[in-house]
């Protein structure tokens, strides 16, 4: 409807409705959330967050209303077929803009359950939707390097608990563990510091994976492999809100959950990590493949 506009009248438009969307659902979300703060009990947690859940879904579908009305992409969606809002997934894709958070939640909305982000601690103060993310227990992670662990041997260990912790929440009720595994969006200049052996991704890392398998991995029915390429270039938001992004490619397939025994009550046992890493180095050389097929020039045609 609105596709006609010059691309910055769009872009204040959709930034618009994305801001009044946030504003209608989060103080609803933040009011159910604090019956269960009050009252910290397995019903009482069983009966809300179905609830909170129902909330997160109905906010993303306004999302995916103000998209549809300011944007005219063209969307490629393949492999969500026979998916279960039902069964827990564990959710694994490519990373390269902000963007792919918004596509992976247009496209996945009510056909699994909710995707749950492992976030950096820092975005908690981010105004609003930190106060989201809380209610809706996506776990913050601290993301210490080798270096400052090194200095602070005390810190070792608190994400893999903060993960457990919270894997224990979502097994009771179904939910999407969403994992970036390389850790963070994909640039060339990080691509280049890496020295990374893929032409389109960055080197995976397994630990995430191993830590959510340890915790929760008989719960799991599938993992959930997306790749998501955008042939005329990757966008950044405003990019996105403006409605300068022609045409998006999502794939998904689904495949078994890698099985390990695993040390209970502790970091992920080495084994596990160890299988996860090779697990996950073989996904990155299809997806890699995939990506260069997809972004072929005959594919942009």
């Amino acid at each position: 409807m609105l596709h006609s506009l010059p691309a910055p009248i769009k872009g204040i438009i959709a930034s618009a409705l994305m801001l009044l969307n946030i504003l209608f659902w989060v103080p609803i979300l933040l009011l159910v959330a604090t019956f269960k703060l009050l009252l910290p009990f397995k019903r009482v947690r069983l009966t809300i967050d179905p609830v909170l859940l129902r909330i997160a879904e109905a906010w993303i579908a306004g999302n995916s209303g103000w998209m549809r009305l300011t944007q005219a992409m063209q969307w490629q969606v393949s492999g969500l077929q026979s998916l279960s809002a039902r069964q827990w997934y564990l959710v694994v894709c490519n990373h390269q803009s902000w963007v792919d958070i918004l596509v992976l939640q247009h496209v996945l909305n009510r056909r699994i359950p909710l995707l749950k982000f492992f976030l950096k601690k820092q975005l908690i103060w981010v105004p609003i939707m930190g106060l989201a993310w809380w209610a809706l227990e996506f776990p913050f992670m601290r993301r210490h390097s080798e270096a400052y662990l090194k200095k602070h041997p005390q810190e070792r260990g608190k994400d893999a608990a903060t993960t457990r912790a919270a894997c224990e929440k979502y097994a009771l009720v179904p939910t999407s563990v969403m994992n970036f595994v390389e850790g963070t969006r994909f640039t060339l200049a990080k691509h280049q510091r890496q020295q990374s052996p893929y032409r389109h991704l960055l080197k995976p890392k397994a630990g995430g994976i191993s830590l959510a398998l340890d915790a929760m991995g008989e719960k799991f029915g599938a993992v959930l492999d997306i790749t998501i390429a955008y042939p005329d270039g990757t966008p950044n938001f405003w990019q996105f809100l403006q409605g300068r992004v022609p045409r998006v490619i999502v794939q998904a397939r689904t495949l078994p959950v890698p099985r390990v025994s695993a040390n209970a009550g502790g970091e992920a046992s080495q084994a596990l990590r160890e299988v996860c890493q090779v697990w996950v180095n073989q996904l990155w050389t299809e997806k890699d493949a995939l990506l260069d097929a997809l972004l072929a020039p005959e594919s942009k045609q």
